[in-house]
C-alpha cells in the first residue's frame, strides 16, 4: 500500500504509450480523412470551387492531401514529429494553393490536439505547438498583407463594415478560434488522462487498504476464537487427567468402576480432538503474527449469561424480548460461548447500525442441536456472504462447530441473524448422564 512517500510527483506524470488499439484507431482515423479529403477535393474540382483562384493538377493535390493526412496513423505515438510534418506540408499546400482548405485545417487541428493530449514531455508540447500556431499565424499574416495590396471586389457587401476589413477580422478571429480550440482540448485531454491515472491509483491504494483491514480483522477474530476456545480444552484435558488417575487407583478392585473412568477419558479425548480439528480448520492461514499467550481475557460465558445480555441491551433503548424454547438442558461450553457470542455480536449490530425499536432473541432446544436467532424491526442491511467483519466472525464461530449460519434483511423488514449449531451424540449422553 502506498504511503505518503511512494506519492508520485503527478506534475511530472507522464502519460503512457497508446494501446495496440488505440494504435489500429488512429491508422483508421487517418485513413477516413484521407478518403474524406479525396473526396472534398474531387468536389471542390468538379465544381470549380477552388478555395484560391486556381489549383495545380488534380492528381498533385491529391498527392498533397496524401502527404498532409497520412502521418495521422502515428499521431499519438509520435505527436510532435506529426505535427511538425503536418504543420510544414501544410503549408507547402497553401503555397501551392491546392483547391480544397477545409480538410486540410481538420487535419492540422488534430495534430495540435493529438500533441497536447499525448506528447509525454510537456515543455515540448507546450513549446512546439505554440511554434506551430506562431508560424501559421505568420503565414495568414502574408496572406492578408498580399490581399490589402491587391483587394479584391466586394460586389455583394452588404454589411456595416468595410468589406476589407471585415474579411481581414473575420480570418484572424476565425483562426485564432481554430488554434485555441485546439491547444485548449488537448491540454483537456491530457488532464482528464491524468486525473484517471490519479483515481486509478487511489483506487488501488484503498482496495489494499480494505483487503489490510480485512485481514487484520480476520486474525483478530480468530485470535479471539483461539483464546475463547483455550478454556473449553483445558477443561477437556483437565477432565481427562482427573479420569485416568482414577481408573488407575482402582483398576486392580473395581475394574467397573475404572472402564467407566476409562470411557469417559475416552469420549472427552474425541470432543477434544473434534474442537481442536474445527478450529484449526479455521485457523489455517497464516495470521502473520502471534497472539501473546499471556493476556487476558473475560472467562468463557454461555447460555446463563444471555438474559443479561439482552437487558444490558435494553439499557440502550431497544426494547429486547428473550424467550427459550423446547427443553433446556446443558451444552457443550464451546457451544454455549459460540451461542452467546453471536447474540453478543447480532445485538451489538442492532444498537449500532439497525435503528430499530425492538429486538427479539429466542433460544431452541432442538434434538441434535442449538439454534440461535436474533430477529429486528430496523431498516435491513445489505449484506453478502461476505460483508461485514462482524458477520464474518460469527460465521467462522459457528464453522468451528461444523453448523450453519444465515444473516439477511427480512421480508417485512428489519433483519435476521440465525446460527445453528450442532451438538455431538457424545456430548448430549455426557452431559445428561447423571
Amino acid at each position: 500500500m502506498g504511503t505518503a512517500e511512494d506519492e508520485p510527483d503527478w506534475s511530472r506524470w507522464q502519460r503512457p504509450g497508446p494501446t495496440a488499439r488505440q494504435r489500429r484507431h488512429d491508422v483508421l482515423l487517418a485513413l477516413l480523412v484521407l478518403l474524406t479529403s479525396a473526396g472534398m477535393l474531387v468536389l471542390v474540382n468538379s465544381m470549380g470551387a477552388y478555395v484560391f483562384e486556381s489549383a495545380p493538377a488534380l492528381t498533385e493535390q491529391l498527392l498533397w492531401t496524401t502527404a498532409l493526412t497520412l502521418p495521422l496513423a502515428l499521431r499519438r505515438r509520435f505527436p510532435l514529429v506529426v505535427l511538425a510534418v503536418v504543420g510544414v506540408v501544410f503549408i507547402a499546400a497553401q503555397v501551392r494553393r491546392i483547391g480544397d482548405g477545409f480538410m486540410p485545417s481538420v487535419a492540422l487541428f488534430l495534430a495540435i490536439y493529438s500533441a497536447g493530449a499525448w506528447s509525454r514531455n510537456r515543455r515540448w508540447a507546450r513549446w512546439t505547438r505554440i511554434g506551430v500556431i506562431v508560424a501559421m499565424f505568420t503565414w495568414l499574416a502574408v496572406g492578408l498583407i498580399w490581399f490589402l495590396v491587391e483587394p479584391a471586389p466586394f460586389p455583394d457587401a452588404r454589411g456595416p463594415l468595410d468589406p476589407v476589413l471585415a474579411t481581414v477580422l473575420y480570418q484572424v478571429v476565425f483562426n485564432l478560434m481554430f488554434f485555441l480550440a485546439a491547444y485548449f482540448f488537448g491540454d483537456l485531454a491530457w488532464r482528464s488522462a491524468r486525473g484517471r491515472a490519479e483515481l486509478t491509483r487511489r483506487a488501488d491504494q484503498l482496495r489494499a487498504s480494505q483487503e489490510e483491514n480485512a485481514r487484520g480483522a480476520i486474525v483478530a477474530e480468530r485470535i479471539r476464537i483461539a483464546r475463547d476456545l483455550h478454556d473449553v480444552v483445558a477443561h477437556h484435558v483437565s477432565v481427562m487427567g482427573i479420569q485416568a488417575s482414577a481408573a488407575r487407583r482402582v483398576l486392580g478392585t473395581d475394574r467397573e468402576l475404572a472402564a467407566s473412568a476409562l470411557h469417559t477419558v475416552e469420549e472427552t479425548a474425541r470432543t477434544a480432538i473434534s474442537e481442536l480439528r474445527g478450529l484449526l480448520g479455521v485457523l489455517r492461514a497464516d495470521p502473520q503474527g502471534e497472539p501473546d499467550p499471556a493476556a487476558d481475557h473475560e472467562a468463557s460465558p454461555g447460555l446463563a449469561e444471555l438474559p443479561r445480555l439482552a437487558a444490558a441491551t435494553r439499557a440502550a433503548g431497544i426494547e429486547v424480548r428473550y424467550g427459550e424454547y423446547g427443553q433446556p438442558r446443558p451444552v457443550p461450553e464451546s457451544v454455549a460461548l459460540t451461542a452467546y457470542r453471536v447474540v453478543q455480536e447480532a445485538l451489538t449490530n442492532v444498537v449500532k447500525h439497525a435503528r430499530a425499536r425492538s429486538a427479539e432473541v429466542r433460544v431452541r432446544f432442538l434434538d441434535a442441536s442449538l439454534e440461535i436467532e436474533v430477529t429486528d424491526d430496523g431498516r435491513g442491511r445489505d449484506v453478502t456472504s461476505e460483508g461485514g467483519f462482524g458477520l464474518l466472525g460469527m460465521r467462522e464461530r459457528t464453522a468451528v462447530h461444523g453448523g450453519e449460519f444465515e444473516a439477511g434483511p427480512r421480508r417485512d423488514g428489519g433483519f435476521l441473524v440465525r446460527a445453528s449449531l450442532p451438538i455431538p451424540a457424545a456430548d448430549r449422553e455426557e452431559l445428561t448422564r447423571p
